[in-house]
């Protein structure tokens, strides 16, 4: 496993100043992509309490096991943003930021006086990235929106599970880190406008909800044309054949995707049925796709009669794609996880070992790099207002003051 502490400190963003003004997941996971890619990212949280995820899901002495990998490489200053002397602090730190990420309901930074319009009239270079339920514009807008409404107003939770049960949810928050994604590559997209002198700052404006719905492949025109309304599958893929779970003999699952024309002649091939890999009926998906059940049907037959084990030397043997289910205790033991680094060592307040996800993706000459885990509340305020030209008196009087924690 890496030792991050040996990766290098610069990255393909060193020189970007990032400024957050966002909290738990959307806004937070965007920066910490920036953050392990160079970006300087200085988070703005409230004195005393802090990004709330600093207390969700599991925790190692009394701080969240999430919050140090989402907010790693990241500096912290605690600041009141109720305070006219905070905000003063935001917009000196807008002024030489090239990019704010928030997550504010729309409206709420124009309530605080930290609207586009002030911090563009400050840095008309600045670009803001804006992610929110339903977007800046429209009759939703206003409305409260987690990442579990966008996957549900998205289409993502109409699909996800089996024909016969209620709409599912993945196991983890992928509405929310879908918008992330997405607004990194808006930002990233508009810096390159700024950078190569093309134009001004501008808002990268992302909804939960369309960021969900712009992976959902042809739902929209299959529905147009076709009248037809995708729905719940459970392990397969609609319309694409084979492609699904099937089970296996010790009580486990085998993973296949046969649904290119040669692969699927050699998945029916290696299980025993070669007069379906030379039907000429079944040469395309299309042909495939009418008789899908009968063809799970085959294949799960053969799964049953094999370990896991079994069926993956032989499919792999055959060169078809397929794997088993990976646990999280399968993932942290994978040889192949380690040799690609993403499994690396971290080390907690106290000297506690504990492993973390490694980066993605993986650039040849400028990687990403994790340089600290995620900082306690207000680590680097007197380093960031020192640069900001405050004093030690002028810090200390803005502390007692509240402005600052």
């Amino acid at each position: 496993m890496q030792n991050p502490a040996a990766a290098p400190a610069a990255g393909p963003l060193a020189g970007i100043r990032v400024l957050e003004l966002g909290q738990l997941i959307a806004a937070p996971f965007a920066t910490k992509i920036l953050a392990e890619f160079g970006a300087e990212v200085i988070k703005v949280e409230a004195p005393k309490e802090g990004d709330p995820l600093r207390k969700w899901r599991k925790m190692h002495e009394g701080t969240s096991l999430w919050w140090y990998l989402q907010s790693r490489n990241k500096k912290s200053i605690a600041v009141n943003l109720k305070s006219a002397d905070g905000l003063d602090l935001v917009k000196d730190l807008a002024r030489s930021a090239d990019v704010v990420v928030e997550n504010f309901r729309p409206g709420g930074l124009e309530k605080l006086g930290l609207g586009w319009d002030v911090l563009s009239g400050l840095n008309p270079n600045l670009v803001m990235v804006r992610i929110s339920g339903y977007g800046q514009t429209g009759p939703y807008r206003d409305r409260p929106g987690f990442g579990a409404i966008g996957e549900s107003m998205g289409g993502i939770r109409f699909t996800t599970g089996s024909p016969d049960s209620p709409p599912a949810r993945v196991g983890v928050s992928i509405g929310d880190t879908l918008a992330s994604l997405h607004g990194v590559i808006g930002a990233l997209m508009a810096l390159l406008h700024v950078k190569t002198g093309a134009g001004a700052g501008q808002v990268v404006d992302v909804s939960l909800v369309e960021s969900v719905f712009n992976v959902m492949e042809s739902l929209v025109p299959e529905y147009d044309l076709l009248g037809e309304v995708r729905t719940r599958t459970g392990g397969a893929l609609p319309g694409i054949t084979p492609s699904n779970t099937y089970p296996s003999q010790d009580g486990g699952f085998v993973v296949i995707a046969g649904n290119s024309d040669p692969i699927f002649r050699r998945l029916m091939t290696v299980i025993g049925r070669p007069d379906l890999a030379e039907d000429p009926a079944l040469r395309g998906n299309d042909g495939r796709s009418a008789v899908s059940g009968m063809l799970d049907g085959v294949i799960a037959d053969w799964t049953r009669s094999r370990s896991v084990e079994e069926a993956l030397a032989a499919l792999d043997a055959a060169d078809v794609p397929a794997g088993r289910i990976y646990s999280v205790a399968d993932i942290v033991t994978d040889p192949h996880y380690a040799a690609r680094d993403m499994i690396l060592e971290a080390e907690l307040p106290g000297g506690t070992r504990v492993k973390m996800p490694g980066i993605v993706p993986k650039l040849s000459a400028t990687p990403g790099a994790v340089r600290w885990q995620g900082p306690a509340l207000g680590a680097h305020t007197d380093s960031v207002l020192t640069d900001l030209g405050r004093d030690a008196e002028t810090i200390e009087r803005l502390r007692r003051e509240g402005a600052i924690g």
